[in-house]
C-alpha cells in the first residue's frame, strides 16, 4: 500500500475508498452542489472535490465505472484520465454521454474510478534495428481474429 496525501476541497466529499478488499480502483463521486446533467452525445466536467499529492514515479488513472458506462452510457470522454504526480489541482471526471438519453448525475453519486499505479520513465536510445520477435511487424489483427 502506498501513502497518498489528499486534500478534500468541497464539503460534501469524504475520502475515496475501495469498494471491496480485492478492488483495484477507488470510487470517485460527483462533488457538485447541484445535480449535473450530461446531455446525450455531449461532454461535461464533473468535480470530484479532491486533490492529491502522488509519490514520484506514480500516476493516478481515472476511468469510467463499468456499470454506469454499460447501463447509462456515461464514459470518460478521453478514454482515461491521467493525473501526473506533480499535479495538485482538483481532479475532474471528463464525462461523455454516448447514449441517446440525457443522464443526470446526483451529488455524491459514484461517477468514476481511480487507480494508483507505478510509472517507468523511458530513456529512448536511437538505433537502426530492433530485437526480432515471433510477431515482428504484425499489426492490427495479426495474432488472431
Amino acid at each position: 500500500m502506498t501513502d497518498v496525501k489528499i486534500k478534500i476541497l468541497r464539503n460534501n466529499v469524504s475520502l475515496p475508498k475501495y469498494a471491496t478488499v480485492g478492488a483495484a480502483a477507488l470510487d470517485l463521486v460527483c462533488a457538485a452542489e447541484e445535480p449535473v446533467t450530461v446531455p446525450a452525445g455531449k461532454r461535461v466536467l464533473i468535480p470530484t472535490g479532491i486533490a492529491i499529492s502522488l509519490p514520484e514515479n506514480t500516476v493516478a488513472i481515472v476511468s469510467a465505472r463499468s456499470g454506469l458506462s454499460y447501463k447509462k452510457g456515461i464514459t470518460a470522454s478521453n478514454g482515461i484520465g491521467v493525473i501526473d504526480s506533480d499535479y495538485r489541482g482538483e481532479i475532474f471526471f471528463s464525462a461523455a454521454n454516448i447514449s441517446d438519453k440525457d443522464y443526470t448525475v446526483e451529488p455524491g453519486e459514484r461517477v468514476a474510478q481511480m487507480m494508483i499505479m507505478p510509472v517507468l520513465a523511458a530513456n529512448f536510445i536511437p538505433c537502426d534495428t530492433l530485437d526480432e520477435t515471433e510477431r515482428g511487424e504484425g499489426g492490427f489483427g495479426s495474432t488472431g481474429k
